[in-house]
C-alpha cells in the first residue's frame, strides 16, 4: 500500500511538469498580471501624497515601464453610489455597491498599451486594442490605498468601457469581441455591445480581440519527425519513471525488513552459539521438578 502511494504522487508530479497552466508559464517569462496589479498598488500608495478627493491623479510610472499608463481617484462612497464614476477608459454608472462597503474608496485604473500581449495571452484570439482595467481598495483615513481589496454590484447599468485605440488594419473585415480577464490565465468572450465598446457587471481587465488566422499544417516529414521525437520523449520518461518506482521500492522493501528484525529482537531474547558458520539460537533448558499429589503413604 505504501509503494502505492508513492506510486501515485511520482505519477502527479510528473504530470504537472508535463501540463504548465497559463499562469505559471506568464510568470515564469516574468510577465504576471497579479504581480503588476501588486506593484501599481504599492507605487501609488508610495508615490501620491496631498490628494484631494473626487480629483483623478496620473500614476507618474518608472522608465522601464515605458508605454504603460495607471491613474487613481478616491471618491467618497455614498457620491460614488448616487453619481457613478466616469474616469478613464470606464464609465460606472450610479447605483453600483461596493463591497465591503466603507466611508470612501479608491480605484486604480489600468492601461497596459503595448504591454498587453505579454501580461494577457487568449488562446485562438489576437488582441487588437490594449489591455484596460481597474481595481477597487478601502481608503481608510491617514492611508492612500487600503489593502482591502473591493467587488462591485450593480443593481442598475452595467459599467461600461471604451477603447479609443484599436488596431483596425488588424482586425478589418473580422468580428470583434469583449474579452474579460480573470485569475489563473481564465478570460470570458462576449459579443460588443456597441463600436468600441463592452460592458462588465464588476472590477477586473479588459480588451477587444479576434479570431486568429488558422496556423498552417505542418509538412508531413515534419510532423513525421515530431511523432518520433515525441515517440521517444514518452519511452524515455516511463523508463526513468520505472528506474524510480524500482529503487524505491527497494528501499521501502529494505526499511521494513530491518522494521521486521528490530522488532523480533525486542519481542523474545534468545541465548546464541555457534554451528560451524552459522549463529543458531538456543533457549536455556529447565527441567519441571517431580512432585508427589499426595502425600498419604498406605
Amino acid at each position: 500500500m505504501e509503494f502505492f502511494n508513492w506510486y501515485i504522487i511520482w505519477l502527479m508530479i510528473l504530470f504537472s511538469l508535463l501540463s504548465p497552466s497559463p499562469s505559471f508559464m506568464q510568470a515564469s517569462n516574468g510577465y504576471d498580471p497579479l504581480s503588476l496589479t501588486n506593484f501599481l498598488h504599492d507605487y501609488a500608495n508610495a508615490s501620491l501624497r496631498n490628494l484631494h478627493t473626487g480629483t483623478l491623479y496620473n500614476i507618474s510610472l518608472p522608465a522601464n515601464f515605458s508605454g504603460m499608463e495607471a491613474s487613481f481617484v478616491r471618491i467618497l462612497s455614498a457620491k460614488f453610489w448616487s453619481r457613478g464614476a466616469n474616469f478613464s477608459s470606464f464609465y460606472i454608472p450610479p447605483k453600483v455597491i461596493p463591497m465591503p462597503s466603507g466611508r470612501r474608496l479608491a480605484i486604480v485604473f489600468e492601461n497596459l498599451g503595448n504591454w498587453s500581449s505579454l501580461y494577457y495571452k487568449v488562446s485562438n484570439y489576437t488582441l487588437v486594442a490594449p489591455v484596460v482595467g481597474f481595481m477597487a481598495y478601502d481608503s481608510p483615513s491617514g492611508t492612500v490605498i487600503g489593502n482591502q481589496k473591493l467587488t462591485f454590484t450593480a443593481d442598475g447599468d452595467p459599467i461600461t468601457i471604451r477603447f479609443p485605440h484599436i488596431d483596425a488594419a488588424q482586425g478589418e473585415n473580422m468580428t470583434r469581441k469583449c474579452v474579460q480577464f480573470g485569475d489563473w490565465g481564465t478570460f470570458e468572450i462576449t459579443n460588443m455591445t456597441s463600436e468600441n465598446e463592452c460592458i462588465t457587471r464588476g472590477i477586473g481587465h479588459f480588451s477587444i480581440v479576434v479570431a486568429s488566422p488558422p496556423t498552417p499544417a505542418p509538412a508531413p516529414g515534419k510532423k513525421k519527425r515530431n511523432r518520433k521525437w515525441f515517440v521517444v520523449g514518452i519511452v524515455f520518461g516511463l523508463a526513468f519513471l520505472g528506474l524510480v518506482m524500482i529503487v524505491t521500492f527497494k528501499l521501502l522493501t529494505r526499511r521494513k525488513l530491518k522494521s521486521m528484525e528490530k522488532q523480533s529482537e525486542k519481542d523474545v531474547a534468545f541465548d546464541t552459539f555457534w554451528v560451524g558458520r552459522s549463529k543458531m539460537p538456543s533457549a536455556s533448558m529447565t527441567r519441571t521438578q517431580p512432585y508427589l499429589e499426595h502425600e498419604y503413604v498406605p
